[in-house]
């Protein structure tokens, strides 16, 4: 197996579209050599931890409702060439996603990451479910065979908080600087929302080797 590293954020929409394109490949490819692993990088670490709301955040972020509406509707495209279901207008709430990114290390503890994070990311973008809610945080986890009870508990403690700040510190100190980032076999790095040819054509080249 080779790892594939992968440092995202649920409201990342790029981050949504690059794990579909990703998703579509291993498809194709079932014997493919991947063995993937999630990774923290908060794009707004510095987001209350209530979050604000979204379109105002946005419009201030960028200068105005035309530009955000402009930006949607090239998600809208992008995310539509890619087969993936996304509304940009549906979410509310721009999280703080350091919960989030805790509730991804578990699952990756029990076995459940990808699926946890394509949950979340669905949450966000398809559904504007608030994924800064910890009770909504718990209800993923339940949707995603975790255990409800126990993950609220985590959620409301401190558990593993720093560790994920740590590691996102860390990332950006290796030089990630923006997501999705894609490290391969800890040497070749991707970025950004790559096609699944491109996936497909880097399958085909490390069966090769």
């Amino acid at each position: 197996m080779i790892r594939l590293d992968i440092f995202s954020d649920p409201v990342c929409p790029w981050c949504y579209v690059g794990k579909a394109n990703l998703d579509r490949a291993l498809a194709t490819h079932p014997d493919h050599p991947f063995q993937i692993q999630w990774h923290p990088f908060q794009l707004n670490p510095d987001m209350p931890p209530e979050g604000v709301a979204k379109r105002a955040y946005l419009e201030e972020k960028f200068g105005g409702k035309a530009r955000v509406d402009a930006v949607h509707d090239r998600l809208r495209e992008v995310a539509k060439a890619a087969g993936v279901d996304m509304n940009p207008d549906k979410p509310q709430r721009m999280p703080n996603t350091l919960d989030a990114h805790r509730l991804i290390h578990w699952a990756g503890i029990e076995g459940r990451q990808s699926p946890v994070v394509t949950a979340l990311m669905r949450a966000y973008w398809v559904e504007g479910r608030d994924i800064g809610d910890r009770a909504t945080l718990a209800d993923i986890a339940a949707e995603n065979g975790m255990d409800r009870d126990a993950t609220l508990r985590l959620l409301q403690s401190d558990a593993d908080a720093d560790d994920i700040q740590a590691r996102d510190r860390d990332a950006r100190h290796k030089g990630v600087t923006a997501v999705p980032t894609f490290l391969i076999a800890q040497q070749y790095v991707v970025s950004g929302a790559q096609p699944p040819e491109t996936w497909e054509q880097v399958i085909a080249e490390l069966a090769a080797k």
